[in-house]
């Protein structure tokens, strides 16, 4: 098979450029002319790669926020452009170098005649199986500008939830950091240099107080030790999440956790309802979309479970069937699941159940961090409390002794 540079024209006029590989001049000339291309030039080549790769310097994919901009761009120009003049488009005002290149791969592969989710997997890292997949269903049945706003409302509530969920987490994470900062500051500085005082007193220490410094004096001499057994800890328990049967363990004992079981339970199922809710209502068949929901699914207590829910609609089960029968979804998925079933309105159903699980998620994380933030300034309260009463106990005890002398 030999490559061919070609300079062509399309049945508009536009010039065309690009590669054919075809094992002779002729196939090659046959080729073009079954994609409506006029050829002007044509000339036999070889496509080196360079001797140097520059793509460890540069980012491979496209971001979350990247694809979610991207969608939803394509969908509002493909409604009034060709979907190559689009792709030309948003390459041409892509501002960042990694994306202006994905976006022009794209877009040559489908100027050579190659279907948009086609041309989507030789850059397969920046666009998941499931967008290619929804892509390829509005493709079949001429759909492709509803399909695009589909999943680009998809993203962007799927974004809004990531967002919530980031700044749910990120202020009490940091009070704990400063919480933990400023107790080992005030073991590490202060505490040794208040003790150098009551070295030559000669009197019994509270046991308070012994405690404290017992604590600071284990920081001073240890810290190396303990941050050494922080590493390893952070290491081993890394390595022994590679392990899927220890990982699945861990998975399934999250689940069981009071609070956090049912935070990730909810998060999961909206995202498996909204998903399959664009899936359904964009021609995508069900079991295809729960095949592709499962394996973004991180979680392998929840990736097990809905293995075998896919598997139970296989072989002929109802969905709510196998939600019912995996009992470890919200009722209110398997009932609103059911009623759609019933109905003829399955994606209607999952969108309102997508909904309910959402809201329930911002009351829940609202709640918690009501109650989190001052729990955290209570114990970072108390702690410091306790120093600088270890602290005050022996001053005020010699306080005492000096008034009865």
């Amino acid at each position: 098979m030999t490559s061919f540079e070609y300079l062509a024209v399309d049945i508009v006029g536009r010039e065309r450029r690009g590669w054919v590989d075809a094992t002779n001049a002729e196939e090659a000339k046959t080729s073009l002319t079954q994609r409506r291309l006029f050829v002007v030039q044509l000339q036999q080549g070889i496509r080196n790669p360079p001797l140097v790769s520059t793509s460890l310097f540069r980012r491979r994919k496209l971001s979350s926020k990247q694809l979610m901009l991207f969608t939803r761009q394509l969908a509002t120009l493909v409604q009034v452009s060709p979907l190559e003049e689009a792709l030309r488009t948003i390459a041409q005002q892509s501002e960042q170098g990694h994306t202006r290149r994905i976006i022009r791969s794209v877009h040559s592969t489908v100027v050579e005649g190659r279907r948009f989710s086609e041309a989507m997997r030789s850059e397969g890292a920046s666009f998941p199986p499931i967008y290619r997949a929804m892509v390829s269903a509005g493709e079949s049945s001429g759909t492709l500008p509803q399909i695009l706003v589909r999943m680009a409302d998809l993203l962007e509530r799927q974004a809004q939830v990531r967002s919530k969920i980031i700044t749910s987490v990120t202020y009490p994470m940091i009070l704990t950091a400063v919480a933990v900062f400023v107790v080992f500051a005030l073991m590490l500085f202060v505490v040794p240099t208040v003790v150098e005082q009551f070295n030559d007193v000669g009197q019994r220490l509270p046991l308070l107080t012994r405690i404290v410094i017992g604590i600071s004096s284990f920081f001073v001499h240890w810290w190396w030790a303990l941050g050494l057994a922080c590493v390893l800890a952070v290491l081993m328990a890394f390595r022994s999440l590679k392990n899927e049967s220890f990982r699945l363990r861990i998975d399934s004992l999250l689940l069981r956790l009071p609070l956090i079981g049912q935070l990730v339970r909810n998060l999961h199922a909206a995202r498996l309802a909204r998903t399959l809710s664009t899936m359904v209502a964009g021609g995508l068949p069900l079991l295809e979309g729960l095949k592709l929901t499962t394996e973004t699914v991180r979680n392998r207590a929840l990736r097990a479970a809905s293995a075998d829910v896919a598997e139970a609609v296989r072989i002929g089960g109802s969905f709510s069937g196998a939600l019912r029968k995996a009992s470890i979804f919200p009722p209110i998925l398997v009932y609103l699941t059911a009623s759609g079933e019933t109905a003829g309105r399955l994606d209607m159903m999952l969108e309102r159940a997508a909904d309910y699980l959402e809201r329930e998620f911002d009351s829940f994380t609202s709640t918690a961090l009501s109650l989190l933030e001052p729990l955290i300034i209570v114990v970072l309260g108390g702690l410091v409390s306790v120093i600088v009463l270890s602290i005050l106990l022996p001053i005020l005890q010699l306080e005492t002794l000096a008034g009865k002398i």
